[in-house]
């Protein structure tokens, strides 16, 4: 349950932490998952040679996106008890699900995803602040491994963005201003609205670093032609709309789908 403290950071700077968001053996069963998508070969580089389209051999941010169809464990997730706790206590309820994708920055060569809004890519959402992503650290996300980057009360203007020539599909914007890492241990959350500045830097420390995010949205804002097909998380009245589906998820043997 967050604080009203911490929902009152939300909505003035448009990002929140929670160092302490997954249980022991939450995380522990996401990270066994990660190791099975990247051993089924799952995981692309999206990192170019500064061109938008050669994919580099020397720098690599590695992601799955979307990821839950790949993955019934982290499809599951959505439906955490604190994920629909979390996210409806800062957007509102009912809230609907949007989006899931895993990112992997390699050791000593990861490389970060360049400053922007998930506005920009989503300019149909209007009121940005009613969306968010949550960003999971599945490992301990320091300064010195890339971790990710915020620019307190950025949402209240979208900047402009253009293609980013290190990425084949990204966008980006300048280098901003004021920003500020968000150091997390393994298992802690990253709350932010789709407003806010954000991006990660390169891993050039001897461990891997791991992030998955999910992207939600209150549906009372939600326009018809977004989230086409996507679940509810929880209804109205901020009841869970499968309860249980993560507990059972957890219990289950790991799977992924080929």
């Amino acid at each position: 349950m967050l604080t009203a403290a911490q929902i009152a950071h939300f909505r003035t700077h448009g990002y929140v932490a929670l160092p302490r968001f997954l249980a022991a053996e939450e995380l522990e069963a996401l990270r066994g998952e990660l190791g099975l998508l990247r051993a089924a070969g799952k995981l692309r580089n999206v990192t170019t040679d500064a061109d938008g389209a050669t994919h580099s051999q020397t720098r690599f941010n590695l992601q799955i996106c979307p990821i839950g169809p790949q993955s019934p464990l982290i499809e599951a997730l959505r439906f955490a008890p604190q994920v629909v706790s979390a996210v409806g206590a800062l957007v509102g309820h009912p809230v609907r699900f949007v989006l899931d994708q895993i990112f992997l920055k390699p050791a000593n060569e990861g490389a970060g995803t360049a400053w922007h809004q998930d506005a920009a890519y989503w300019p149909v959402v209007t009121e940005r602040e009613r969306g968010l992503g949550m960003w999971l650290a599945l490992d301990d996300a320091t300064v010195a491994n890339g971790t990710m980057h915020v620019v307190p009360g950025s949402h209240r203007e979208l900047r402009p963005h253009y293609r980013d020539p290190d990425s084949d599909h990204h966008i980006r914007a300048d280098e901003p201003e004021g920003a500020v890492p968000v150091e997390l241990p393994a298992g802690g959350a990253l709350f932010f609205n789709y407003g806010v500045l954000h991006c990660t830097r390169d891993n050039r420390t001897a461990r891997d670093r791991a992030g998955l995010a999910l992207h939600f949205i209150a549906d009372a804002i939600r326009p018809a032609e977004f989230a086409v097909g996507q679940p509810l998380i929880s209804d109205a009245d901020g009841a869970a709309t499968q309860p249980g589906v993560w507990a059972e998820a957890i219990a289950q043997p790991r799977a992924v789908v080929a």
